[in-house]
């Protein structure tokens, strides 16, 4: 019988669906359009049978009467800080093997500070920060130094991070801290800003066979001559456009291979010490000193498909020689070793196979 392998995703919704409440522009920004959820189904379907299971309210039902094999996990959820976590939860508790992190590594991911804490306990350097609630006094000497950037505490895709993220004073910061409050409903991070460069590392596989694939760097100049050095809001979703596309990555990055080892050690070590399985996004940024700090961890990177997007995952599989398929079959065959399943040796061939990208299947 073909491998039955189960879909999880959040689709965005056209326009003319959504809703004219909440307030907030960027509801929809981590869940995936029609395209990508397309080139994944795709891939998958090399490899078995692949069941398209959105994951909204009928999930649980529809994901018990079906019961797949395994389950491909792409799905974000929509409201409160465990929200990545409902999906794997659901499969855990039906006894299905699925992709990805666990529901803990999520969680903990998905909370900044969380995240933060780990990190440190680990020994991974990552920026100093303070937790603010509803309003935090101005830094001082023996407090966190400025340039200080504000996130909100349990978001994604820079999600409330624009150009009004990098705050120069404490009036900026207590600002900000009261604008996150009003829009998102949670506290903020207030963390210390580096002044050095900025790196992606996207990792694939588990244990000691986790691999950093090449590294990708953001390019702060190609942002228009007014924006702050940040990956923000504005980066990801206004100023790059398909019809003027920013090249803001080198991929691979030219780095000297010291800081290169250095850069990769630490995303290594940051994926280990949140428990990631089969893939993950690590990002990193550089002191004043030229010494790697781990910003944030993604277990769930996002993966558009078109080669001429901005999405470091695939851009970074892209340069360790995987074609889109192959990339996402990679993550599956991870994860079907780690659960001790036996693969199809139509996988196994699939992904020794030399692909381009000429030769991917309609809709890749």
């Amino acid at each position: 019988m073909p491998l039955r392998i189960g879909f999880a995703f959040n689709q965005k919704p056209a326009e003319e669906e959504e809703p004219p409440s909440p307030p907030s522009h960027d509801l929809y920004a981590e869940w995936d359009d029609p395209a990508t959820i397309s080139a994944v189904a795709d891939a998958l379907s090399l490899a078995g049978e692949v069941i398209l299971l959105e994951a909204d309210e009928s999930f649980p039902e529809r994901l018990r009467r079906t019961s797949p094999d395994i389950l491909f996990n792409m799905a974000e959820g929509l409201y409160g800080p465990n929200r990545e976590a409902h999906v794997p939860a659901i499969c855990e508790f039906f006894g299905i093997p699925y992709t990805g992190s666990d529901p803990l590594t999520l969680a903990l991911a998905l909370d900044k500070e969380r995240t933060k804490e780990v990190l440190v306990s680990r020994g991974v350097r990552t920026p100093r920060w303070c937790l603010a609630e509803d309003e935090v006094r101005a830094p001082s000497r023996g407090d966190l130094p400025l340039p200080a950037l504000v996130k909100p505490l349990y978001e994604g895709s820079s999600k409330g991070i624009d150009a009004g993220a990098l705050c120069r004073t404490g009036e900026e910061v207590a600002a900000r801290v009261a604008w996150i409050r009003a829009r998102y409903r949670q506290p903020s991070l207030v963390e210390e800003f580096l002044p050095g460069r900025e790196f992606t590392a996207a990792i694939l596989g588990n244990g000691a066979e986790a691999r950093v694939l090449p590294l990708v760097e953001i390019l702060f100049e190609t942002l228009p001559p007014e924006a702050p050095p940040i990956y923000g809001w504005e980066a990801k979703w206004v100023w790059d456009t398909p019809e003027a596309p920013l090249s803001i990555f080198r991929c691979p990055a030219v780095v000297e291979e010291s800081l290169a080892e250095e850069l990769r050690r630490a995303a290594r070590a940051a994926f280990h010490a949140l428990g990631c399985r089969d893939w993950a996004r690590v990002d990193l940024r550089l002191d004043a000193q030229g010494r790697p700090h781990v910003l944030e961890v993604n277990p769930l990177p996002g993966i558009l498909p078109d080669p001429r997007q901005n999405s470091c995952f695939p851009k970074a599989a892209r340069a360790a020689g995987l074609a889109y398929p192959q990339m996402i079959l990679a993550v599956l065959a991870a994860a079907m070793d780690r659960w001790g399943m036996t693969k199809p040796s139509s996988l196994t061939s699939l992904l020794t196979s030399p692909w381009s990208e000429g030769s991917e299947p309609e809709g890749m």
